[in-house]
C-alpha cells in the first residue's frame, strides 16, 4: 500500500452518496476489535515480511490504515479504560492502574450507546483486569456478556443498531516455546530489537509471539466473515486495534514505542471507501468520542479525546493539526515495596519523544529482588527474552547497557531523536543542543497535564494517590471474608488455540 507524505497528513477518503451507500440517516453498527498485547508494525500491511496477517492487511486495504495509532497507556486496564471513557487516564483515579476499579461516574460509550437504543455485547476480554465491586457498575464496562459473535447477531432485532466489543487474549503471554518455529517461522527473518540480546531463544521467542499474531488475525477473519453474512456489513463502523505493546522488556508497560505505538485500521463502507492512509497522530483515547459521533450521540465536555470522524468522510475537514500524541503510564503490576507505581508521562512527535520520569528513585520495571511471587522486574511479562536480558546484568559493558535499558533506573527526563535514533536507544535530555527541543516538548506537556487536569501537574509531580489505591491482582489484598469478581484473572493460555467466538468469558 503506498504511503502518503508526511506533509498529507490525512487522508484521501470518498465520501459515499447517499445514491451509493443508501440512508445514510441510518445509524450506524458498531464492532471494536482489541488485540492483547500487539505492537505495530507486525502487520504485512505496515511492511513487516514475517507477520501473517492477511485479514487484517485486506479490511485496511478496504477502510483506512493508521500509522501514527497510540494506546493513552501501555497496561491493559488503563489503556481499556482510556478507550471506553474517551478520558485521559489520569484523570479515571482508580481507573488508571492495572487490577484495579473504573467507578461508574466515568461514562463508556457501550452505556451511552445503550442508552440511545444501541444492542450491546461483549464477547471475551473487555474491561479489566480489574473488579466491579466498589465501582458502582453490575456489569463490565464494555458491555453485557454474550454467548458468541454470531449468537448476538441471530438475536439482533433487524431494526436495532448493534454495539459490539470483541476482545481477543492474544498475543498475550504465555506462549509455549517452540510453537513459532514449529508453526513455519523463521527465527532468522524475525527482526531482533537492539536492546534485546541476539540469541536464538530470542529469536525464537519472537516467533512464537507472531504465531499468537496469526491466531488473532484468524479471529478478525471468523468475525469479518459472520459480520458480512449477516447483511449488516456495509452500515457498520468496525475498528480493529490492540491495547497496548507486545509482552516483551522495554516494550508493554513501558512509554517507548513498542509499548504505546500501535496497529489500527477501520472501515465503514456506508460512509468512505479505501484503501487510506494515515499518518496523523491517533490516541486511543479518541475512539469513544468518534464512536458517539458516528452514531449520533452527544459526546461528553469530559472526554478529553476528539474525533477523528471527520478525518475519514470529508476531505475539507481534514486537517494537520494532530502532529502529537500524550502517553502515561501509573501501577502495572503489584512490584514494588509499598505498591509503588512508576508514575511517568510522554509526549510523542514525528522527530521526538520525550519522557518525563516522576519518581527516578524507583525501579521502572519493578524491584529487583524477588518481591512476593511476582520475582524480580515484575513488570516485564516472563518468557525466554525477559530471562535472555537478565543473564546479561554482570556482563561486559555493552551486555550490561541491554539490560540497563530494559531494568534500569531511568533518569527524570528522557529525549529521543528518532531521526537519528528510531530505536530509542540514546537518551539525549542532557544534551545541551537539544535544550530548545527539549524545552518546547517539556512546555506541551505541562500545557495537555494541565488542561485535563492532571493531578501531577504543577506539584512537580508528587501526587502519589495511584499508590494507594487497592490492587486486586496477584498477590491480591482482599479483605477477609469479601469475595471479588475479578474480571479475567490470568490469561488464555499460549498453547490453547480457542477462537473465543463462542465463549461467554475468553478465558478458554
Amino acid at each position: 500500500m503506498r504511503s502518503l507524505a508526511l506533509a498529507a497528513v490525512l487522508l484521501s477518503a470518498v465520501p459515499v452518496t447517499a445514491a451509493q451507500g443508501g440512508k445514510l440517516a441510518k445509524r450506524p453498527n458498531i464492532l471494536v476489535i482489541v488485540a492483547d498485547d500487539w505492537s505495530w508494525p507486525h502487520a504485512g500491511v505496515y511492511g513487516d515480511k514475517v507477520a501473517r496477517t492477511p485479514n487484517f492487511d485486506k479490511f485496511a486495504r478496504q477502510g483506512a490504515l493508521f500509522h501514527r495509532a497510540y494506546t493513552a497507556a501501555p497496561t491493559c486496564t488503563p489503556s481499556r479504560a482510556g478507550i471506553l471513557t474517551g478520558q485521559a487516564i489520569h484523570r479515571l483515579q482508580e481507573g488508571g492502574n492495572l487490577h484495579g476499579i473504573l467507578p461508574q461516574r466515568y461514562a463508556v460509550y457501550p452505556d451511552l450507546l445503550e442508552a440511545a437504543g444501541y444492542v450491546i455485547g461483549l464477547v471475551g476480554k473487555g474491561w479489566g483486569p480489574g473488579v466491579l465491586e466498589g465501582s458502582g457498575r453490575t456489569r463490565n464496562p464494555a458491555g453485557p456478556r454474550s454467548k458468541g459473535f454470531a449468537e448476538f447477531l441471530k438475536a439482533l432485532p433487524p431494526d436495532r443498531p448493534f454495539c459490539f466489543w470483541f476482545g481477543s487474549t492474544k498475543p498475550h503471554r504465555p506462549y509455549k516455546a517452540g510453537t513459532g518455529v514449529g508453526a513455519g517461522f523463521d527465527p532468522k527473518a524475525v527482526k531482533v530489537p537492539p536492546w534485546w540480546p541476539d540469541t536464538p531463544a530470542v529469536r525464537s521467542d519472537i516467533c512464537d509471539y507472531y504465531l499468537e499474531v496469526e491466531r488473532f488475525d484468524a479471529q478478525v477473519g471468523e468475525l469479518l466473515k459472520l459480520l458480512a453474512d449477516s447483511g449488516r456489513a456495509d452500515n457498520t463502523l468496525v475498528i480493529i486495534i490492540s491495547d497496548n505493546g507486545m509482552p516483551f522488556p522495554r516494550c508493554k508497560a513501558n512509554l517507548y514505542d513498542y509499548g504505546t505505538h500501535e496497529p489500527m485500521a477501520v472501515r465503514w463502507p456506508a460512509r468512505f471507501r479505501g484503501p487510506v492512509e494515515s499518518n496523523a497522530f491517533i490516541g486511543f483515547t479518541d475512539l469513544a468520542p468518534t464512536i458517539l459521533e458516528a452514531a449520533g450521540v452527544k459526546v461528553p465536555a469530559d472526554m478529553t479525546g476528539r474525533s477523528f470522524l471527520d478525518q475519514l468522510q470529508d476531505r475539507a475537514a481534514q486537517t494537520t493539526d494532530r502532529d502529537k500524541v500524550f502517553v502515561e503510564r501509573e501501577r502495572h503490576a503489584n512490584v514494588r515495596k509499598g505498591d509503588h507505581s512508576y508514575p511517568s508521562r510522554a509526549v510523542r512527535t514525528a522527530d521526538y519523544l520525550y519522557v518525563r520520569n516522576f519518581r527516578p528513585d524507583r525501579w521502572p520495571a519493578g524491584d529487583p529482588e524477588l518481591y512476593v511471587a511476582v520475582g524480580p522486574y515484575g513488570d516485564i511479562d516472563d518468557g525466554p527474552t525477559k530471562r535472555a536480558v537478565m543473564k546479561l546484568a554482570d556482563g561486559a559493558p555493552a551486555q550490561k547497557r541491554l539490560f540497563e535499558l530494559s531494568c534500569g533506573k531511568r533518569p527524570a527526563e528522557e529525549l529521543y531523536d528518532l531521526k537519528k535514533d528510531p530505536w530509542e536507544m540514546n537518551n539525549v535530555a542532557a544534551d545541551p543542543a537539544y535544550g530548545k527541543v527539549k524545552a518546547g516538548l517539556r512546555a506541551a506537556l505541562d500545557k495537555w497535564m494541565t488542561d485535563t487536569g492532571d493531578p501531577r501537574a504543577g506539584a512537580g509531580g508528587g501526587d502519589d494517590r495511584w499508590d494507594r489505591f487497592q490492587y486486586f491482582g496477584q498477590p491480591a489484598k482482599q479483605k477477609k471474608g469479601k469475595k471479588q469478581t475479578l474480571l479475567f484473572p490470568r490469561p488464555e493460555s499460549g498453547s490453547r488455540r480457542t477462537a473465543l467466538l463462542s465463549r461467554p468469558d475468553g478465558s478458554g
